[in-house]
């Protein structure tokens, strides 16, 4: 909905307007509306407007209620603002607008630091209390939206993303050797609260963080996602009929809830055709359709028109393909990396960033099938692990991590050798579930803390760079808490998904629901070849890159003469290593090169 930044001096000065603007400049793309920045005392707020829900002056933020004493910006949307502004009218609180970002406000002075508890919806916010001199933040269970933070003596800002700390200055922007080992091991995922620049940190998902004039911080989890002991004990048929009613409001909600258009995301796949078949099922009206797709390789196919043109067609949409040739998905690599809040070395990274930008011309919001596959266990490595045999780290990382530790150490130089702590965190996180079953306390992982900071992380990064808010309901907080009290052999069941597969099949054509699973493919970025390939040559290659001296040279030529070396979940070891060095080099080379 929104970009959000600010600053909170501990050192009694008052921010510089100026570094609040460069602040901005990193955010606007999230906010193309509107664009304001708030000064008093010790406190500077931004805010980059994405006009979703009351459209009026009265729902521009930064947002000041000077009865209450506080100031706000948001970025998200609240699912249940209504009914909760109805409430708080009970409790005698008077509204000057119809948005939910005042629902917030109003809710914080009623609740305090419980206020998360009561909102549903995905949001990152921060409520300056001029009464109390104290800074409040908060970020969704399920970390959808993003919230960055860096402080020193001097100064608490956050931001949207880590770009717009870089622009404030005085970063800390040496490599967190602890997050590097996790962009390598994990699929690129770093887990909060690190990033992969030590000076740069970010807000979990479920937590809140209060901060005082003197810099003290207190962080707060308030909600846990947690697998069942004992399963809920229902039959095959109501799983289905509980699920399908879930998923179903979840729908109906991100539909409704917005005072401009909403389209869908469409893949072909099982999980965005089905959307697209409640929103029918629900009679909303003529939706709008996207898909995009890529050249092919030899090896793999580059798009799935065949099956979103049949799912457009069978529901009459108002259908948008497009078509990205090689030679145009190299010449705007370097426009999505640019955008990257952190280094996504995923395939489909570039796919959401290109077809954002074709969405962005027709509408601000739309619908998208993310989560799914964690929630219900659709991916294929699941079933590897509940067959594998060992201890459940093993079990894990045999079919997940993309380089075995010992990899690991001849991937990066020895001054980046340090002790295997992604294995003690995974470990640590499986154990945390206290439940027998094992692939249910996998999918809590991957829920919680995996899909947070890869498929979630770079679906709003790459749609919200063009100014477009996307909206995941397989990641309603109900339909997640209800599914995790799933029996995972009934997730598992005919290959995956089995609970969507039965609903499915009531909407939608066998061929769709019965195709094999795609992955979004961009088969230039898998399996690498011809220009692309001479790209990864080149800055790996560079100056630069020996000199930061992150990799071995000899594993670098290694990947550099396969360069379809792959991980086990089928991600490019060349293209990963090369994004890294890419990411690296457009923010933080850029950074140092003019002295911020």
């Amino acid at each position: 909905m929104c970009g959000i930044a600010g600053e909170l001096r501990l050192d009694g000065t008052t921010p510089i307007e100026a570094t609040l603007r460069c602040m901005l400049s990193q955010l606007d793309f999230r906010g193309p509306d509107s664009q304001a920045i708030w000064v008093n005392d010790r406190v500077g707020l931004v805010h980059a407007r994405l006009a979703i829900i009351d459209l009026s002056p009265s729902g521009a933020q930064p947002m000041h209620d000077e009865v209450l004493g506080f100031v706000l910006v948001f970025n998200g949307v609240i699912y249940n603002y209504r009914p909760l502004r109805k409430e708080l009218q009970c409790y005698g609180y008077h509204f000057f607008s119809t948005s939910d970002s005042e629902v917030i406000l109003k809710a914080y002075h009623y609740w305090k630091e419980d206020c998360v508890g009561h909102l549903e919806g995905i949001f990152a916010f921060a409520i300056w209390d001029k009464n109390q001199q104290t800074l409040f933040l908060a970020r969704d269970r399920l970390g959808i939206k993003p919230l960055y933070y860096a402080r020193s003596a001097k100064y608490f800002r956050f931001a949207s993303n880590p770009q717009a700390l870089l622009a404030a200055g005085e970063v800390d922007t040496r490599i967190d050797a602890v997050a590097l080992h996790r962009h390598l091991t994990l699929h690129a995922v770093v887990p909060a609260p690190r990033t992969i620049l030590r000076g740069v940190r970010k807000l979990g998902p479920a937590h809140s963080l209060l901060v005082d004039t003197q810099g003290n911080g207190v962080k707060r989890k308030y909600w846990s996602l947690s697998a069942h002991d004992m399963p809920l004990r229902m039959s095959e048929e109501e799983w289905t009929e509980t699920i399908e009613h879930e998923l179903l409001k979840a729908v109906k909600k991100r539909f409704e809830i917005a005072d401009v258009p909403v389209g869908v995301l469409l893949s072909g796949g099982l999980d965005s055709s089905l959307l697209v078949a409640l929103l029918a099922q629900l009679e909303v009206g003529p939706i709008n359709t996207y898909t995009i797709g890529f050249d092919s390789r030899a090896q793999e196919r580059g798009d799935e028109f065949a099956y979103s043109d049949a799912v457009a067609a069978y529901f009459n949409t108002q259908h948008h393909r497009f078509k990205v040739s090689d030679t145009q998905l190299y010449q705007r690599l370097p426009d999505a990396i640019q955008k990257m809040s952190e280094p996504m070395p995923a395939q489909d990274c570039i796919a959401f960033y290109l077809l954002g930008e074709r969405v962005s011309a027709d509408i601000k919001v739309v619908q998208s099938g993310q989560g799914a596959d964690e929630v219900f266990g659709g991916y294929f490595w699941y079933s590897k692990m509940r067959d594998a045999q060992g201890s459940a780290l093993q079990r894990f990382s045999a079919h997940y991590f993309d380089r075995s530790y010992e990899e690991y150490l001849d991937t990066v130089a020895s001054d980046w050798h340090i002790a295997d702590s992604t294995s003690a965190l995974v470990a640590n996180r499986l154990q945390q579930t206290k439940t027998e079953d094992f692939i249910n306390s996998v999918l809590c992982f991957d829920v919680s803390t995996l899909i947070v900071d890869d498929p979630v992380k770079r679906v709003d990064n790459m749609m919200m760079a063009n100014g477009v808010e996307a909206r995941v309901p397989f990641l309603d907080c109900r339909l997640v808490e209800l599914a995790a009290a799933m029996p995972s052999s009934l997730k598992l069941k005919g290959g995956g998904k089995y609970s969507l597969k039965k609903i499915a099949r009531r909407y939608l054509p066998a061929a769709v629901v019965d195709r094999q699973k795609g992955y979004f493919p961009v088969p230039a970025l898998k399996h690498v070849q011809g220009a692309f390939h001479q790209m990864m040559v080149d800055v790996l290659n560079t100056r630069a890159c020996r000199e930061r001296g992150l990799f071995q040279r000899s594993y670098i030529e290694h990947l550099l003469g396969d360069g379809d070396k792959l991980t086990p979940i089928q991600g490019n070891k060349l293209w990963h290593c090369a994004l890294l060095e890419m990411w690296l080099q457009k923010h933080l080379d850029c950074y140092h090169r003019h002295g911020v």
